[in-house]
């Protein structure tokens, strides 16, 4: 679907996404450092009614190595929730695919610790042993970091949800007569400029929009957006298109297959066939 319309600007846009973005990051640490202050000391509280002696800094240093393997799996978590949201994936889905990662997540997140454990502990002159009195301490880890996993998989979701919307231009703000496409992301349907559109990519039923430092999910066929798109872009592969005018730089190899750089500063790589196209 085409029509008029305009953003505020690739300045504007990112800037709200980069001031949201650093008010995220600030209240998750905050968050983060209050919960590791309240688990340490409530752990120091039950050892000392239960009369187990245990020192305050090997309490700290559990709960911090435990803290840096989930900042060691932030990253991936991230890009998990970026790639398995619907529409990409049906809901079932979805879920299947996060109860089966509770297990290499766990995994991580105890082997990490450990590590961490034993390396304090030998540098101390003693030795950490993570099968202690505990039945079976994997399992008793494992239902624990289903929980909090879930909820650094929910944060992740509902920062990314706050990101892609932050720059979203106000129809209000549209020009007459610029091209656009109406992008429907769940509830929301991105107006996006066709002046802002980096790079189209087919991804099976959908197509992977490149808008700014975002990538929408179309669900469209890559030529159906072509021709909506009009002369202003060009197909450089069968499962490509790019703005014309975001080519900075094209190098050609000696088989006739070619690299290109965009404006954004992504490189993508074009097909022989499609070279008489590009120079059109």
């Amino acid at each position: 679907m085409t029509g008029s319309g305009t953003s505020g600007g690739d300045g504007g846009t990112s800037g709200t996404q980069r001031r949201l973005a650093l008010l995220l990051g600030a209240g998750f640490a905050v968050i983060l450092a209050a919960i590791t202050v309240a688990n340490a000391e409530s752990m120091m509280s039950d050892f000392a009614s239960a009369g187990v002696a245990v020192t305050r800094t090997h309490v700290w240093v559990w709960e911090v190595s435990s803290i840096i393997a989930w900042l060691s799996l932030a990253p991936p978590i991230w890009y998990l929730i970026a790639k398995v949201r619907p529409p990409r994936f049906a809901w079932v889905q979805v879920a299947l695919i996060l109860v089966v990662a509770t297990v290499p997540v766990s995994a991580w997140h105890i082997g990490v610790m450990i590590v961490l454990r034993k390396i304090f502990y030998a540098f101390e002159g003693q030795a950490y042993h993570f099968f202690g009195p505990l039945k079976n301490p994997l399992l008793y880890e494992y239902r624990k970091d289903v929980g909090t996993y879930l909820q650094w998989a929910g944060m992740a979701a509902i920062a990314q949800w706050l990101l892609a919307n932050a720059g979203t231009a106000p129809p209000s703000r549209q020009e007459p007569g610029a091209t656009f496409l109406a992008v429907a992301d769940g509830a929301v349907t991105h107006q996006v400029p066709a002046v802002e559109i980096d790079q189209v990519v087919a991804a099976g039923n959908y197509v992977e929009i490149g808008w700014g430092t975002r990538t929408l999910l179309h669900r469209a066929t890559l030529a159906t957006v072509e021709a909506e798109l009009g002369d202003g872009f060009v197909r450089i592969h069968r499962s490509r298109i790019v703005r014309r005018a975001a080519i900075r730089r094209v190098e050609t190899d000696r088989s006739g297959d070619f690299t290109i750089d965009l404006a954004n500063g992504v490189t993508v790589r074009g097909s022989r066939r499609f070279r008489a196209a590009l120079q059109a």
